[in-house]
């Protein structure tokens, strides 16, 4: 019997979990995960940039959440000695239609309170990044980079000193209410719990739809894979380097990341997974997939941005189209100069007109809380999402 089971311990699950336990010590929790260690998934496979909060509506989950998650990271790596480093970056127009989006993001990030960020020249950008092609920038002096699994491994570290219980290697079969409480059934046991917060990330909808039958929205996996640059071109990138994205796909583009453990990513392209947790090109799960194709929400998608989606799957399986994306921002760029990196796989809420939801979204009932969507920037912000979920459960106590 528990007060709380959390399911799912990537970084926004680990993170709940420790702001409950700072609130109230008392609490028993447990963490539950079908995987052996925490964080493996989309946690896992960051690319470990410390967003800044430029790109999101002003006012949205996203936004707050970025912002004060910002701060409470950067306070919490200091303290607890996690390697980190604000680096900075520049978003880089290369064409001149591209300077009203450019002008756009540079507003949001000013309504979203951002400090020093500022409109740079083509000659300015020359001076901190010479090999990028630009006719205009801005320069990002908040953005920075760090292993967010070094900050989950923490996270669980003081969860345990607290005494919260991780009952991992368990997938979650069922939940059903009883008596005003939730029974939990996992692969190797049962459980009680008081309340329970769905965190499963990749199957946050179908954790939530034990309970919510007719919660109409769907996750849909898109794969980002990466290059990694040769040890020889290193030279090229300075600092992050990002393109002006496309307003209308809630994708960044293909771009430069240094990594706080030495070296530089570039990518990610964003490709349909066909297979939730499928980290390769051949990773396949047919019915995952039929259920994707089959869904209304993602045709009405597929339908709306065809021509991108075709050339993002062609950038999957040919280097050389992934490498004429790069060379958009540095033309110095070759195929020799890369070599294949990793891939992460991010979980998209679909709605059925196709519409993607753009922001942080719960869904609650009685006993359960659901975080339905938690896309990035969730890792930065995830101590501020965190304690929005622990104070949602908290209320249920109240």
């Amino acid at each position: 019997m528990f007060d709380v089971t959390i399911i799912g311990t990537g970084i926004v699950g680990l993170a709940t979990g420790y702001k409950l336990l700072l609130k109230k010590p008392k609490l028993k929790v447990a963490l539950v995960d079908k995987e052996s260690e925490v964080s493996f998934h989309q946690t896992g496979h960051n690319s470990g940039v410390i967003h800044s909060g430029i790109y999101y509506k002003p006012g949205s989950l996203k936004a707050l959440n970025c912002k004060k998650g910002y701060d409470e990271l950067l306070q919490f790596s200091k303290e607890h000695e996690i390697a980190h480093e604000i680096c900075g970056k520049v978003i880089i127009a290369t064409r001149d239609w591209e300077r009203p989006i450019l002008n756009e993001i540079y507003k949001k990030g000013l309504a979203n309170g951002l400090k020093n960020i500022r409109k740079i020249s083509h000659e300015e950008i020359k001076e901190i990044e010479p090999h990028v092609s630009s006719v205009e920038g801005i320069w990002v002096p908040q953005t920075g980079i760090i292993n967010f699994k070094s900050v989950a491994k923490k996270y669980k570290e003081l969860i345990e000193e607290r005494g919260g219980v991780f009952l991992l290697g368990e997938k979650v079969l069922e939940i059903e209410e009883l008596q005003q409480k939730l029974k939990i059934k996992t692969s190797n046991r049962e459980l009680f719990s008081n309340v329970a917060v769905n965190c499963a990330g990749l199957y946050a909808d179908k954790i939530a739809e034990f309970l919510e039958k007719k919660l109409n929205l769907k996750v849909v996996p898109f794969r980002g894979e990466y290059y990694e640059i040769i040890k020889e071109k290193e030279y090229l990138v300075n600092h992050l380097i990002y393109p002006v994205p496309n307003p209308n796909f809630p994708f960044l583009g293909v771009h430069y990341t240094r990594m706080i453990g030495g070296g530089i990513e570039a990518g990610p392209n964003a490709v349909l997974a066909f297979k939730r947790e499928g980290y390769s090109r051949w990773d396949v799960d047919f019915s995952e997939l039929f259920e994707t194709l089959s869904y209304n929400g993602f045709q009405k998608l597929a339908v709306k941005y065809w021509k991108t989606g075709l050339g993002e799957l062609y950038r999957s399986y040919s280097k050389s189209a992934f490498v004429k994306a790069l060379q958009h921002l540095i033309p110095e760029i070759k195929n020799s100069d890369l070599k294949r990196g990793g891939a992460g796989v991010r979980a998209m809420v679909v709605k059925p007109n196709g519409e993607i939801v753009d922001d942080f979204l719960f869904v609650e009932n009685d006993n359960l809380i659901n975080v339905i969507n938690a896309p990035s920037p969730a890792a930065t912000s995830s101590l501020a999402i965190g304690e929005v979920v622990a104070d949602k459960v908290l209320r249920r106590f109240d």
